[in-house]
């Protein structure tokens, strides 16, 4: 699991989205990048933050920012997901999980007793330069959404 930190290089990707596109992080350099990283589509906590995330999206583009979500899931579960809540963000799938590691949120977790792999919901909020200016770990979702437009503004 890698052990990333603000100031440092956000790793490169290049992974297929909802809308049958190919999302590379360097073709985003110039912008602002939210990368929100959740564990499941069509769950109460991951629809919840997605749908928060696209409600201030009109005001993420007003600061140049991006706002990429990304998990596990396929891309067609992702065209449901999307479709389903009439979602406005890209949604990025690593289904063999690599960027996921990339970015330390691929991690054992422990649900009733049990471990298992999966998402540790994060976001990270990489600058136009590509260099990761914040990082949210163990994301609680009510008004994580307008922190980090708050965060966005700043840069």
């Amino acid at each position: 699991m890698a052990d990333l930190a603000e100031g440092q290089a956000a790793p490169e990707f290049q992974l297929p989205r909802d809308g049958g596109e190919t999302v590379r992080l360097a073709e985003l350099r110039g912008k602002i990048v939210v990368l929100f990283f959740y564990p499941k589509d069509d769950t109460t906590g991951c629809t919840a933050e997605a749908i928060d995330f696209t409600r201030h999206l009109p005001d993420f583009e007003k600061a140049g920012a991006v706002v990429l979500g990304m998990s596990p899931d396929s891309v067609d579960r992702h065209e449901r997901f999307k479709s389903k809540h009439k979602l406005g963000i890209p949604l990025v799938s690593d289904e063999i999980h690599k960027t996921l590691e990339d970015y330390g949120v691929w991690a054992e977790k422990n649900m009733f007793g049990r471990t298992h792999m999966g998402v540790v919901r994060s976001t990270f909020l990489i600058d136009r330069d590509g260099t990761i200016a914040r990082i949210w770990r163990n994301v609680r979702v009510p008004g994580h959404a307008g922190e980090v437009l708050a965060a966005a503004r700043k840069l």
